[in-house]
Order: C-alpha cells, then structure tokens, then sequence
C-alpha cells in the first residue's frame, strides 16, 4: 500500500499560540543551521511542524526558500516520526546559504538526537 506523501496546510502549526506552547512545553535540539522545538502528544495524533525563517535568514526569496526546503524535508520523513508529534523548526542566518543536503543532514542528526524519529 502506498504512503500518503502530501503534508497540508492543516499539519502546520500556523497560530502564534501554538508555537508559544511548543516554546514554553516542549524542549529543544540546537544545531549550526536549524534548531527544533519539540512538543510530544498523543500517539493517535498526526505529526504538526512551524517552520520560522527570520529576516536574518535573508531576503523573502532566501527565506521561502529555506522554508520550502524545510517543509520537503518533514513531508519526506513525516512516516518516520513519532505520532503526536509537534515541531518547531527554527532556521538560522546560516541556513539560508546551506542547500538541500546539508540542511537534510542537520535535520535528521538533530531529530535523532530529540529521538522523534520511529524507525
């Protein structure tokens, strides 16, 4: 049987309360290009993600960037994740120069790391 591969929009966390709660509730995973907030639910619950990209990050083409980016990244390994999970990703300044590879590298050695990755 095939995987569902899309990641909607109602996956995102895109209220300001929501990542308020993974800041406050959850914990969090630093690295050099990307640092992760980590909120753990309810198993039954599907995996949510926010994705933050400052002005630091660089201009709006840099910043859509990085978040597409990003959000590919989640969507690819959303099946490995633990369920319930709610994720903050924040992208730092240096994120923006980084490509595809090397921001997929920090991702999964920092989600490893805050042990949200099942398989």
């Amino acid at each position: 049987m095939a995987r569902d591969l899309s990641f909607s929009k109602a996956r995102r966390l895109t209220r300001a309360a929501e990542f308020e709660r993974v800041r406050e509730e959850g914990r969090k995973v630093r690295g050099s290009l990307i640092s992760l907030g980590v909120l753990s639910g309810d198993a039954g619950e599907e995996i949510r993600a926010g994705f933050i990209t400052s002005r630091k990050v660089g201009g709006a083409v840099a910043r859509n960037r990085v978040r597409r980016r990003l959000r590919e990244m989640v969507r690819h390994h959303q099946h490995e994740m633990v369920d319930g999970t709610w994720l903050v990703i924040v992208a730092s300044p240096r994120a923006g120069r980084a490509n595809y590879h090397e921001l997929e590298g920090e991702w999964l050695r920092l989600a490893k790391r805050a042990s949200i990755l099942a398989a």
